[in-house]
This record gives C-alpha cells, structure tokens and sequence, in this order.
C-alpha cells in the first residue's frame, strides 16, 4: 500500500487525507497542535462557546462529497440547516437591510431599501451566476498549471466570453456601474474581503462570490461551525487515517528530485507522497529551505488578516441574527489603511457572528455569544496592543451607535485575537486569512500551483495555494490534489 504523509489537520489537510484513504494510500497527518481543524477551532470561557476562525458556511455538499466518497451517511456524522436570513447590514445613519435568502424577496426588499431598479439587481445577480458557470470548472476545480487544464471545451468558451468576466476592471467599478445606489454599491463590494482582498484592486470577475452565497445558500452547522472539521476528522479516523498531534516537521526530506517522506521533532517518516496543508511560505522557508524558493510567488502581496473579539454579551438583541455587518462610512479609506498604509482605520466596518441565535447553549440564558470582526492588515510589527484599545474603541462606538445601546456594560467575557496570534497558531504568514490578496487579475494564475514541479510527489492544499481561501476552497484544493495523484 503506498503510503502519504500529510503536514497539518487543517480543513484541507483532513479532506485530502479522506480522499487519499480511498485511492488505497496509507495515511499519516503530522498536526503541530494538538488539535485538528486549523483556523477552524472553538474555544470556551465563562459559560460560553466560540467558534474561533471562519464563520460562513455555503456549498455543503463539499463536505458531504467526503462522508459519499466513502459510501458513509454525511447526516450520521454531521448536520446543519439552511439559513432563511443571509445577513443583517447596518448603516450609522440608520439604513438597515435584512438580505433573504430567498431570491426574488431578496431582490424586491433591496430595490424598496435602496431606491434601485429591481432590473438592476436582476441583472447584475444573473451576470455573478454566469461568470461562476463559465469558470468554476476552469479556475475552482482544476490545477491552472497544468497543460490539460487550457485543452478542453469550458476553456475555450470561457476564453471566447472573457468580455463578460470583468477581469480588467476593480470590483468596485462593476458594482459601480451596475448600481445608482451607494449602500448597494457598498454592499457588494464588501464580497472582496471573502478572499482576503481590496474591492478597489480586486477584478470585477470576484462579483461571482455572491452566487455563492445567494444562489448555493448559506448554512448553519449544528454544534457549530467547530463541527465541520471536528466531523471530518471522526471520519478520518473511522477510515483509517492516523493521526498524531503536538509532532511540528523540521523537514520535508527530497533525494534526487523525488519527496521521500518528512522529519518531525519525533521522527523520521518515509512516504511516496508529501501533501502540506502549511501556508505555502513557510512551507518553503522552514521545511524546504535547502530546495530552489519559489521568489515570485513568495513574495506576493498577503491577503487581509482580522482583528476578532470575542464578547460574552449579558444581553439578547431582536434586531441581530447570525451574521450581521455595521458599515463603515469610509469604505475606500478603510481598505486604503489595511493594504497601503498597513494599519486599522478609524471608522471600520464591523461583522458580529452570533451562534447562540442557532445554538442557544452557546451561551447562557438571556445572553449571547459575539464573535467581533474587523479586517486587519496582516502582522507588519505594528504595536497590536495599542490597536487592539484603539479599534475596541471605534468599534464599541458603531454599535452603540445603531443599535442604540451601551454594549460596553454588557461584556462580561472577553478575549482576543490579533494577527500575531493568528500567525502564531496557524504558521499564516503575517497572520493572512487567505494566503496571497486578489488584488489583481492575475492573482489566480500567480498562487502557488497544487504541486511541484521540481519535487515530484509533492503537493499542496489549503487556503494559500489554488485555488484560494474559505471553507469551499479549501476543500477543492484538496479534490484537485487528490485528482493529480495516481
């Protein structure tokens, strides 16, 4: 039996360790933690539960593919509901927008909120779908590196219809044009931030990502999105797959230009196959630092990072649901200080997750759970303390603003995470959620392909490798490695 070494327990890394399983290899995951899951981690404190990294689930039968794939009922390892509400957005001069999930009620409630043609909103929801239908296959599922890719029929129509991707021009300018209203403008540009990118640099194609949301739905797992990965690795295990935790690798070992297996602080483990679901950067840095560095890609623009609090609140709020966003006034200025000036702006656009409206023992009764987020840029030595009481602040200032409260007397449990933390505990480069930023049109070509081609028998998944970052990427990263491995 051949068998594969896999470097992390993160999403990816659990799903190619599952696929890897049934094309018969032997599989080893090395997870430096001494959890599974990655990003995706829960934590619990005074009473409350917390799901500490991603919070947005769409595209579930990504993760029922891997239960199927081994002829496993998904539903007896895991479960999760569709949401009717998509989001709750706010505004300071106290516009306020519930997103349905439903389409045309969607449609009809944003032209009455914001004083747009309904054609408009039709229009522009329709040409999303139809950039995703021309290049899921192409850029989603399948390595861009590879020859075959570009030798097939939905690379040819998709060439043929490059016109209607948007590529040359910022998100912004497509939502721009497509739109007369500012708020709606706003609201589709915040869709950048779901690769970690600026919708002022980002190309206009990203307007797809609100298909995702709007056409495929958005879900809430049961027990939280911590389930997700804690039911991948139930499953992991009950195939076969070992795991062995608190094990960091010191080495990936090559021998005449072939993967021979990796070096642990434990041990010396032989493989036919390495796959790391480590950052690409230190991936290259730490464990192939004697191997040729891939320069350019290496020293690509990181995507965003965040700044997370998380609030135990002694308070219930009607006007909230599970995902909720508070504008800010100054959208440009705020991505201008993420990316350009590498600091947090004054007036930030904040998004409250509340798992509690799902799972009531997430926090206790008449309380909630708020996971607090603001885009961040990633860990440049700025004094993190100092913009942790600063954006504490500012962001305490927004939601007593809209919603008309003193939220501060209602914290009785907090802690926090920063970039440096998310660095330290995930080994992101500089703590960035999604790898490299989208910030141009060849962003998608320039990310590291799925495998290497000077080390046959090597190869990458994860959020910073193709085809990008989030739960869905992820784990299609993991379905194009397991389809280049023989």
């Amino acid at each position: 039996m051949p068998k594969a070494v896999v470097i992390g327990a993160g999403i990816g890394g659990l799903a190619t360790a599952i696929r890897l399983r049934a094309k018969k290899y032997d599989v080893l995951v090395l997870e430096a933690n001494e959890y599974p899951g990655g990003k995706l981690h829960a934590k619990k404190q005074n009473g409350f539960r917390f799901d500490l990294g991603p919070s947005l689930f769409t595209m579930p039968h990504f993760v029922d593919e891997l239960f199927e794939l081994h002829g496993k009922n998904p539903r007896t390892y895991f479960n999760y509901k569709k949401k009717n509400t998509i989001c709750n957005y706010f505004w300071d001069d106290g516009t306020r927008f519930s997103a349905d999930a439903e389409h045309d009620k969607f449609v009809s409630t944003a032209s009455a909120v914001f004083g747009e043609a309904e054609v408009n909103i039709e229009r522009y929801l329709a040409q999303g779908q139809k950039k995703y239908d021309l290049t899921a296959s192409l850029f989603l599922e399948k390595s861009l590196h590879k020859r075959s890719t570009f030798l097939s029929k939905d690379t040819l129509k998709a060439i043929l219809q490059l016109y209607k991707l948007d590529i040359s021009q910022s998100l912004h300018e497509t939502n721009s044009r497509a739109f007369s209203s500012n708020k709606l403008v706003q609201l589709f540009n915040r869709y950048a931030t779901y690769n970690g990118s600026s919708p002022y640099q980002t190309p206009g194609i990203m307007s797809m990502i609100p298909h995702l949301e709007m056409g495929f739905g958005t879900f809430f797992p049961t027990g939280g999105m911590h389930q997700i990965t804690q039911s991948l690795f139930h499953l992991a295990k009950d195939i076969g797959v070992e795991f062995r935790f608190k094990e960091p690798i010191i080495e990936v070992l090559v021998g005449h230009g072939r993967v021979e297996g990796v070096k642990s602080q434990e041990a010396v483990h032989y493989a036919d196959v390495v796959v790391s679901n480590m950052d690409i950067y230190p991936t290259y840095k730490e464990l192939l630092k004697n191997e040729k560095q891939p320069e350019k890609v290496l020293k690509q623009e990181r995507s965003s990072s965040a700044l997370i609090f998380y609030w135990g609140i002694s308070k219930t709020f009607g006007a909230l649901d599970l995902h909720n966003i508070f504008f800010s006034n100054a959208y440009h200025k705020e991505f201008h200080h993420i990316f350009k000036v590498k600091d947090l702006y004054e007036d930030p656009t904040v998004y409250i997750n509340i798992t509690s409206k799902e799972e009531p023992n997430d926090a206790p009764k008449g309380c909630e759970n708020w996971f607090v987020m603001i885009n961040a840029p990633g860990n440049h030595g700025q004094d993190w303390e100092e913009l942790q009481k600063s954006s504490r602040r500012n962001i305490i200032n927004k939601i007593n603003k809209s919603l008309g409260v003193d939220i501060e007397k209602h914290i009785v449990s907090e802690f926090v995470l920063d970039p440096v933390g998310i660095e330290s505990s995930t080994s992101s480069y500089k703590g960035a959620l999604y790898g490299a930023a989208s910030n141009s049109k060849f962003a998608a070509f320039l990310r590291h392909p799925n495998f290497s081609s000077k080390i046959r028998g090597l190869f990458f998944c994860g959020g910073s490798v193709h085809p990008g970052g989030g739960i869905p990427l992820c784990l299609l990263s993991a379905k194009i490695v397991s389809d280049l491995i023989q």
